[in-house]
């Protein structure tokens, strides 16, 4: 599905528009692509984009060093807190307000991680920390009736689970059975489906257990997304770690079973 060569592809969002928005962390920019239409690029140079979600209002928000809101050549900064290296996955909840995992290290340099944490972004524009202890906070993705966080620690090899409101709430949802946990999707029967890194895609099921493993194509598998007309497609991000000369591309599959809605930002 993608025409350039690209390396870490990340934070893949099915649009209603029928198009599948990803970031290229490593080489930079935010993408576009529907069906067998050319590539479009939405957002050129920026780097370290690990997540991505529509905005109801237009535009698209972007993590990076900042918190970023663009709509064309339009942007605005939603949030920059001093000592985080960048923020990397989003997530929303039912009414709209914007999850950020925050990252105080720079993983990609080969720095020992740092505990982070989860940022909630609220209508008005200010914002409070919801997750802390988080050694290295990747995907994020909430229950049905957002009582529950669902947190990816990628340096602990587990997904954690936080209580709403309450930041030290984290407890091991489920550990990994091989990989490491990266991007999340939730569908429309509670379970979680995980990015595993080398490790394909995983599916658990509402209290932690493991229902199935996927093997994926790729080198690497950094995250994925629910979409289509029915909610019954997957997207699946990748990275090349072994000079292929594809690069990271997207990948799609149907599925059983449908996503649960994404509610776009509203902040």
């Amino acid at each position: 599905m993608v025409d350039a060569v690209h390396g870490l592809l990340e934070g893949p969002r099915w649009l209603a528009d029928g198009s599948v928005i990803y970031s290229d962390v490593t080489g930079g920019g935010v993408f576009a692509v529907a069906g067998d239409q050319p590539e479009r690029q939405l957002l050129g140079k920026r780097r370290g984009i690990g997540g991505l979600l529509p905005h109801a209002g237009g535009g698209i928000v972007a993590s990076g060093r900042s918190m970023l809101h663009f709509d064309g050549n339009e942007q605005r900064e939603l949030l920059s807190v001093e000592g985080v290296a960048g923020f990397n996955d989003l997530a929303t909840d039912s009414e709209g307000r914007v999850y950020a995992g925050a990252l105080r290290f720079h993983p990609l340099s080969g720095e020992e991680p740092t505990p982070g944490e989860v940022w909630r972004i609220e209508a008005d524009g200010s914002a409070t920390i919801v997750a802390s202890g988080i050694d290295w906070a990747n995907g994020i993705v909430h229950s049905a009736d957002d009582s529950l966080m669902y947190v990816s620690d990628t340096a602990a090899g587990v997904i954690k689970v936080f209580e709403r409101d309450d930041p030290h709430s984290g407890e091991v949802f489920a550990a990994m059975p091989r990989g490491v946990p990266d991007g999340l999707a939730l569908d429309t029967e509670g379970a979680v489906w995980v990015a595993l890194g080398n490790g394909g895609i995983g599916r658990f099921s509402v209290d932690g257990e493991l229902d199935r493993l996927f093997d994926v194509p790729a080198d690497f598998t950094s995250s994925l997304c629910f979409g289509g007309a029915d909610g019954r497609r997957l997207f699946v991000t990748t990275a090349d770690l072994h000079g292929d000369e594809r690069g990271g591309v997207v990948l799609t599959a149907g599925c059983e079973v449908a996503g649960a809605p994404l509610t776009p930002a509203r902040i």
